[in-house]
């Protein structure tokens, strides 16, 4: 059996404790293939043959050639590979396979090694892509809710572009902020060196963080202008939920660089979450705008006719509900999406 630890591009891996880790996460492989792994790795830069690896790895069970190429395409979907672009993997036409990675042997077991100024980066970067997903969904949110808003009528010397304006940037702003909350949060994640509950925990202290100073700036803000404010809009509870829901889609989507996985996962997870928000009372940015809107007698705003899409008079429960979902999915969907994006451009980088 191969012997010692090997750090490579990010991962630890650790044939004796049988575990492959991705910053601090572990990367799903059969004990077969992580066989072949151990053996490439060991063997960093020099020809690992096809007989080699049927030795090696299958202990001379007869097999065919494809069965060693799915465990290399298996392999290189893991690790972010390209058979048209190595990092990692690289094809000797005829003969067999090379890796081609720097790889760094780490000897005895200790703690986890500090944060590199790799680790640094690779937290920056992936925490920017999230905030910019957080854009991403708080502009499309903010034209939904702006064309809704522009739909009916409004006060004299108001125009549609007006109310359009102020809720992109108001949305925009809410997303940037909660994008990068929980973006940093996953992201920061990354540099414990431990399981699935870090993605978690990150998502939800960023999002509680950012939900209770967006609430708390709020607040005084309306007060300050109006002497009065809602006390319900969304806040630290809804962040809290919103983020670990995230944090949770980006650790089931980061296992596969594919950005169909990640928008599903990180979808599925937001919009879970919003619901949930929904359903326990909570409000996301609609159900937040209607409360302000109906909370001062003077305003502009009203958001009725996205209830009438949904079959309710007003901004109902059931509206409530199904915007906090939408809410919860697109958000969801940006942040993690992006973040595969940001992941799959590091890898490149290497």
């Amino acid at each position: 059996m191969t012997t010692g630890r090997f750090r490579f591009a990010g991962f630890l891996l650790d044939p004796a404790d049988r575990r492959l880790t991705s910053a601090g996460r572990p990367v799903d492989l059969n004990a077969r293939y992580l066989d072949a792994l151990a053996l490439l790795v060991s063997e960093a830069g020099r020809l690992v043959t096809k007989d080699r690896f049927l030795n090696e790895v299958w202990r001379g069970v007869p097999v065919t050639d494809e069965a060693l190429t799915q465990c290399i395409k298996a392999l290189r979907r893991q690790l972010g590979d390209e058979a048209s672009r190595p990092q990692f993997i690289e094809t000797v036409p005829k003969h067999g396979y090379r890796f081609i990675a720097p790889v760094e042997r780490v000897d005895g077991v200790g703690a986890p090694p500090a944060p590199s100024r790799r680790d640094w980066r690779e937290l920056a970067f992936l925490g920017g892509a999230g905030t910019l997903g957080g854009a991403a969904a708080g502009m499309i949110g903010g034209l939904f809710y702006g064309f809704a808003g522009a739909s009916l009528p409004l006060a004299p010397g108001m125009g549609a572009a007006s109310v359009m304006l102020v809720l992109l940037w108001l949305t925009l702003l809410v997303g940037v902020l909660g994008g990068a909350g929980v973006a940093f949060g996953i992201a920061g994640s990354g540099l414990v060196q431990r399981g699935w509950q870090w993605p978690v925990i990150g998502g939800t202290m960023g999002g509680l963080a950012v939900g209770a100073i967006v609430k708390l700036l709020g607040l005084d803000a309306l007060t300050l202008l109006f002497g009065q404010a809602p006390r319900d809009i969304t806040g630290a509870a809804e962040g809290a939920l919103l983020g670990g829901a995230i944090g949770l889609g980006a650790w089931l989507a980061q296992g596969s660089p594919r950005l169909r996985r990640s928008l599903a996962f990180g979808g599925l997870a937001g919009g879970t979450a919003g619901l949930a928000i929904a359903l326990l009372g909570g409000r996301l940015m609609g159900g937040s705008l209607d409360l302000l809107a109906g909370s001062f007698p003077g305003s502009r705003l009203r958001l009725d006719g996205i209830g009438e899409l949904i079959g309710e008079t007003g901004f109902g429960p059931v509206t409530q509900a199904v915007t906090a979902t939408l809410e919860g999915s697109l958000f969801g969907a940006c942040v993690v999406g992006a973040m595969t994006l940001g992941r799959r451009s590091l890898g490149k980088g290497r």
